[in-house]
């Protein structure tokens, strides 16, 4: 953990990537909706990482990283390639399919407390009573968001099976954010380390989308490789360095404020584009939901959590 001073946040250098980064993941959310209604979802996970595997290829030879990794740094690549950039993303895809894109944002949002419970199984990190304090109130709102949904959503949407993949599109990623964390993730860089995860992920998505949806298919719609490319190149490949500076001058309890406004922003997004009811009780849950965040993110501030890897966007 950085001993970054609390006004670190009123810098330019680092208030601007922090809210482009929001604003980004923010918006991801939506555009994921008209992806899975161009085409297949998991062609739909092939095509935005198999645009972003070489964009992330070129990032790294353009600042001057060494691609060259040791075997386990290769091994954790393919892991990560299973868990975030496969498992995570076709979890959430389909979660999207039931529920609206802000509610999935929300409850991909509770990363952290998954963060919290693998990082103090897998690698010894604490947990403090605060932390567990407001993931608890947080997760209370949450339910309350995910009641109001169940009362609002179409016919067609199963809000249970929507909230149940979308937990595990959660935990995957969360799985892959530790584990990334330990020493075979730090000894390369990170972009390097990316930009083979992705490689290794987008394989493994075809595979899968070969197995489940068979041969390829091709939307001849702009607005959907519009979109793809968004997805890639502004969800993926600009705002993951964006975020790690972010670990790395600011902390990882600090960054991960970023999380908070993200919501915010795909809360607002499917507000407008999907005509998202804010009812009485989906408000308290929001407000729930925000403040528990904001109380558990501070204690993990104080417990030096280590630095994860971004949430899925």
């Amino acid at each position: 953990m950085t001993g970054a001073p609390a006004h670190a946040l009123l810098r330019p250098r680092i208030a601007i990537p922090f809210v482009v980064t929001a604003l980004i993941w923010g918006s991801t959310w939506y555009v994921i909706r008209g992806q899975i209604a161009g085409v297949d979802r998991h062609w739909a996970v092939v095509y935005r990482f198999a645009l972003a595997a070489p964009a992330m290829f070129a990032l790294a030879i353009l600042m001057g990283k060494s691609l060259a990794m040791p075997g386990r740094a290769h091994r954790l690549a393919m892991v990560m390639g299973l868990f975030q950039f496969c498992l995570n993303f076709t979890f959430v895809y389909a979660a999207e399919e039931h529920l609206t894109s802000g509610i999935v944002a929300l409850i991909i949002g509770m990363m952290f407390v998954s963060n919290a419970l693998f990082a103090r199984a897998l690698l010894g990190q604490a947990v403090t009573p605060r932390f567990m304090f407001g993931s608890a109130i947080a997760l209370c709102g949450i339910g309350l968001l995910l009641a109001n949904e169940a009362r609002e959503a179409p016919l067609e949407g199963n809000v249970a099976l929507g909230a149940a993949l979308a937990l595990a599109g959660m935990l995957s990623a969360s799985l892959s954010n530790v584990l990334q964390a330990g020493p075979a993730g730090r000894d390369v860089p990170l972009v390097s380390l990316l930009a083979w995860a992705i490689l290794y992920g987008v394989g493994i998505d075809a595979a899968v989308a070969f197995a489940l949806a068979g041969s390829p298919q091709l939307p001849a719609s702009g607005w959907f490789w519009a979109g793809t490319a968004w997805l890639a190149l502004a969800g993926t490949v600009t705002t993951f360095p964006l975020y790690y500076q972010l670990v790395r001058e600011i902390g990882a309890g600090r960054a991960a404020y970023n999380g908070v406004l993200v919501i915010v922003v795909a809360m607002a997004i499917s507000t407008v584009l999907e005509g998202y009811r804010w009812s009485a009780l989906a408000v308290g849950g929001a407000l729930l939901a925000t403040a528990g965040m904001v109380v558990a993110l501070r204690a993990r501030q104080v417990a030096a959590a280590p630095n994860p890897a971004p949430p899925s966007e």
